[in-house]
């Protein structure tokens, strides 16, 4: 059986299709939900994003534009539900210190150790460590998810590699 285009699909689904639909989840569910998971920090968060996101992103097909792939569509979807989830939790709890405390529980040790550090950016700067280096978007691509020039990408990226380097020299000296 031949795989069809995700333009295909979401011809498909936009005309009723329940099996379209159902394959663009399934071919499209697990990065959106890394996406979710590696912004937000929270297994229970990433699940809410990632479904909304899909739910989002159906219920307005009939204005995808399909000269452009059906993926980066979905992850800019998925980053503005994070930001917008996190944006809301940060006016709920008391101050910034509680929101900064993300929980990352199914990463062996090593990867532990990253997470920490880049759950320790600020919300922009991680946003675009995450989709740089987990679906590997350029800058460029990750202007447009965002919605903002590149040059705002690449001074967040620059400074947000400056301060993982800083922070695992820190983390280097201290254990030795």
């Amino acid at each position: 059986m031949r795989m069809r285009s995700d333009a295909r699909l979401v011809e498909l689904a936009r005309h009723g299709s329940r099996d379209a639909a159902g394959e663009l989840f399934t071919r499209h569910w697990r990065a959106a939900w890394r996406a979710a998971y590696v912004i937000t920090g929270r297994r229970e968060f990433a699940d809410d994003v990632a479904q909304d996101a899909f739910e989002r992103a159906f219920a307005a097909l009939s204005r995808f534009d399909e000269s452009r792939p059906f993926g980066p569509w979905l992850h800019r979807i998925v980053v503005n539900r994070c930001l917008d989830l996190l944006r809301t939790e940060r006016r709920l709890v008391a101050g910034d210190e509680e929101l900064g405390r993300l929980e990352w529980h199914d990463v062996s040790g090593g990867d532990q150790e990253l997470l920490d550090t880049v759950a320790g950016l600020s919300l922009p700067r991680r946003v675009v460590v995450v989709l740089r280096y987990g679906p590997g978007y350029t800058p460029t691509a990750i202007a447009e998810l965002l919605g903002i020039p590149p040059w705002p990408v690449d001074s967040r990226l620059a400074r947000a590699l400056e301060e993982l380097r800083a922070n695992y020299e820190v983390n280097d000296v201290d254990r030795a």
